[in-house]
């Protein structure tokens, strides 16, 4: 997990998931369409185990911290916002591409939480790696999440 918040995220292109047994993939340009697909992807992962070290508190953060990246794409980027979300052997990752590639991400710091901008820093927490890079004429903002090892 990241213990330290940058002032702004690590320029750094997602990691590969050409190897996902699993991919997820939205376009999403509404909140209600954002809902939906936390929704569809929930119902997803009750029925697949991947990866199967997973449980509900993992699941629990992959969506809190889904939710949270795509809808700082849907305020602070330029539509349409696609989302996908790809399983890996230990875990998961979230990656929220925009056409708004003038715009980095950038955690608040020392703001009032009332006027929000607690996204990025809880993500931050939640995930084992962040990064955001300019990939042709979109940027992406990622987050890798691990599942929890299970107890043997």
């Amino acid at each position: 997990m990241t213990s330290d918040l940058p002032e702004a995220w690590p320029l750094q292109p997602p990691p590969d998931t050409s190897g996902a047994a699993q991919t997820w993939r939205w376009q999403i340009s509404k909140p209600a369409q954002l809902t939906a697909a936390r929704n569809q992807l929930r119902e997803a992962l009750g029925v697949v185990a991947i990866p199967a070290s997973a449980d509900q508190d993992d699941i629990d953060r992959l969506l809190l911290a889904f939710e949270e990246l795509a809808s700082n794409g849907l305020r602070h980027g330029g539509p349409p916002v696609r989302v996908t979300v790809a399983d890996g052997e230990n875990g998961w990752l979230i990656d929220v591409d925009d056409d708004r590639v003038d715009h980095a991400p950038l955690p608040a710091v020392d703001r009032d939480p009332a006027l929000g901008g607690l996204g990025l820093p809880l993500i931050s927490r939640l995930s084992e790696e962040v990064g955001w890079a300019v990939v042709g004429s979109r940027k992406h903002v990622w987050a890798r999440l691990r599942a929890t090892p299970s107890e043997a």
